[in-house]
């Protein structure tokens, strides 16, 4: 038998859907959290037809088998960090606001998916308004691109009254992604209650990566599992993604797929 004593990975719950690509979903959660040192338990909102190209369909989980997977996990293993991904249903989003609801205390990381990389919309105006009264006010940091930002904050007419208004909703931090910006390079920028709090640029790579802001969002919460400050958790979620992607592969017809063990010889 292992030593009880021994170093144990800090375990991220993940509530995300399945890509069967491998490039985004909850496989981009598993590979990211594990790459960094920590342990994802995993429990799947929807199922997807997708390739590196597109989403095809979704189908949600039942709501009721979410939250008792959910719950099994947090009974039983000690959760530090919960990542959320794609929703598919508002019935879903009201089941996972139960469970932040008895779950508080631990940092949340939520990816608000509401559009695939090619395109197709994921998300309803309806879920969009329940993911902003339900689980933003349980949420540590969300993490939109300026595309997303947009749809969350249809009214406001900069990011940074954007990210206000979702902070003013009850999130903590606002993680803007500035992958789908018309910039030379990406600047990602982190927003608290007085403004912003933190700027990086990185080189923008040329293509397009499926998966990159699951791998993000998957990063922070690792990070933040493991004990990191919001800002410390943030940049170095934004140095294991570049990275990924600048060693990505191209093994469909699409989108390349971020490299998550680019540090692995094997």
């Amino acid at each position: 038998m292992p030593d009880s004593t021994e170093h144990k990975p800090a375990v991220t719950l993940v509530l995300a859907g399945h890509d069967p690509s491998g490039g985004a979903g909850i496989h981009a959660d598993i590979e990211s959290i594990r790459s960094l040192g920590g342990y994802a338990a995993t429990v799947i909102t929807a199922t997807t037809c997708q390739d590196t190209r597109n989403v095809q369909s979704i189908h949600p989980v039942n709501a009721n088998d979410l939250i008792a997977q959910a719950r099994a996990i947090l009974d039983d293993m000690p959760v530090a960090a919960i990542k959320i991904g794609l929703l598919a249903s508002i019935e879903n989003i009201e089941a996972i606001h139960t469970l932040l609801t008895d779950y508080s205390h631990l940092p949340v990381v939520l990816d608000p998916i509401l559009r695939a990389g090619g395109g197709k919309p994921l998300s309803s105006e309806a879920m969009v308004d329940a993911i902003c009264t339900l689980l933003l006010p349980y949420t540590t940091v969300i993490t939109p691109n300026t595309q997303e930002l947009v749809q969350l904050s249809p009214t406001a007419d900069s990011d940074s009254a954007r990210c206000q208004h979702l902070i003013e909703q009850g999130c903590r931090y606002v993680m803007v992604t500035g992958a789908h910006a018309d910039t030379q390079d990406v600047t990602n920028t982190l927003y608290g209650s007085h403004g912003e709090i933190q700027r990086k640029s990185w080189p923008r790579l040329p293509g397009e990566y499926h998966g990159s802001g699951c791998t993000f969002a998957s990063a922070c919460a690792a990070f933040l599992a493991q004990g990191a400050d919001i800002c410390n958790a943030v940049e170095m979620a934004q140095k294991f993604t570049w990275s990924s992607l600048e060693q990505a592969y191209q093994l469909g017809h699409g989108q390349y797929l971020p490299n998550r063990f680019f540090w692995s010889k094997t």
